[in-house]
């Protein structure tokens, strides 16, 4: 710690103010707390990292590629993540629910996970207690993708709409829409909704409506580089910025 070395050297903290040697004294505290926050998240992303090799088939090729588990140093409640442009940085993962028919946002969460998957019942929930109303379709892209998110979406009545990832050996497995004698009920009916062109069709939206939102909440509502520490804060500012999209949305029929 060279800020804390520096301090306790009387030689070179001489000529600091009082002023600054009580601001950097206070940083070196706040920076010396996140660090031993971070190594205390450490045993649970090793769990979860464990149960994720769980997961990953002993025939995979990239099974033994499963990253170590990484803490932030800045903020214990996020995670280090890989970015677009291929590096490594603390971040959140803002999730948002929109309408495809009025495109307005009725649900927002933010989670300390690179990934989408088990997020979709949760945000069901929420978008139910918002509106009042049961969701009964629910489109989402390939990265939520889970066949237990199926089983619980079709006991909840509600048809999930999401891309099925290609077989990796066509020749062996068929199509990707093609039931197989491994998948359950919910599981078959789903991969025969998302071949047909009535699947087809109505996934379309996803794209047409999550895509727009997210480009005018990033573009226009500032939900690009949070300021932020913690999920809470970083929460906040998300709803806030869909609170802004919204407005904006229907500040004609508002005003009208």
């Amino acid at each position: 710690m060279q800020l804390k070395a520096l301090l306790e050297d009387p030689e070179q903290s001489a000529g600091l103010s009082a002023k600054k040697q009580a601001a950097m004294q206070r940083a070196a505290r706040e920076r010396e707390q996140r660090i031993e926050q971070a190594i205390a998240q450490l045993p649970a992303l090793e769990a979860k990292q464990q149960k994720l090799a769980k997961r990953v088939s002993k025939k995979d090729k990239d099974a033994g590629k499963l990253k170590e588990p990484r803490a932030s140093t800045t903020d214990a409640e996020i995670r280090v993540m890989k970015m677009s442009d291929g590096g490594y940085r603390p971040a959140v993962n803002v999730q948002i629910a929109t309408d495809t028919q009025s495109r307005a946002i009725v649900g927002v969460e933010v989670i300390a996970a690179g990934v989408d998957s088990d997020q979709l019942m949760p945000m069901r929930k929420q978008v139910e207690q918002r509106s009042g109303r049961k969701v009964t379709e629910h489109l989402a892209d390939g990265g939520y993708l889970t066949f237990n998110d199926i089983d619980q979406a079709a006991e909840q009545d509600v048809a999930l709409y999401m891309p099925p990832k290609p077989a990796r050996d066509a020749k062996n497995f068929g199509s990707e829409y093609q039931p197989r004698d491994s998948d359950s009920e919910p599981v078959k009916q789903w991969r025969l909704r998302m071949g047909s062109e009535e699947g087809k069709r109505i996934y379309k939206q996803r794209a047409a409506t999550s895509e727009t939102v997210n480009a005018d909440l990033k573009t226009h509502r500032g939900l690009v580089q949070l300021t932020v520490r913690g999920l809470a804060n970083a929460k906040c500012v998300a709803l806030w910025c869909a609170l802004a999209y919204n407005l904006m949305h229907f500040g004609a029929q508002l005003i009208g």
